[in-house]
């Protein structure tokens, strides 16, 4: 069965760079700026992110992996994700931060803070 929602989807996914552009277009536009501040943003996220929480609540481990097999829900999921991801973007811009190199930043201190154990090491 094909979703119904497919005609909302861009057809060809934009970079980081061009997406936080739109939605910085997109809030100029309606001069929302004054309202984009980093304490404003980060509340968003936090209630964007509960509402993506709130489409796995009571559900079993089981439920929560076939979740994207129900249209409706896989779209909710989707749309849940878009906001989250717009208002990090949002967040990222407001205060000069480029999300990929925090992401590549943490994943280098995790690795030194987390080091694989030789005993625990498996090959692929």
């Amino acid at each position: 069965m094909t979703d119904p929602h497919d005609a909302e989807r861009p057809r060809e996914p934009l970079g980081l760079a061009e997406l936080q552009h739109r939605l910085a277009e997109f809030a100029a536009a309606r001069n929302w700026q004054p309202y984009h501040t980093p304490k404003n943003l980060a509340a968003a996220l936090s209630v964007e992110a509960s509402e993506l929480l709130e489409i796995f609540q009571w559900s079993t481990p089981e439920e929560s992996a076939r979740v994207m097999d129900d249209p409706d829900t896989a779209h909710r999921v989707r749309d849940e994700v878009a906001d989250v991801l717009a208002y990090l973007l949002q967040f990222c811009e407001v205060l000069g931060v480029d999300p990929l190199t925090a992401l590549a930043a943490k994943i280098d201190r995790n690795e030194r803070r987390f080091p694989t154990e030789e005993p625990f090491r498996h090959s692929p």
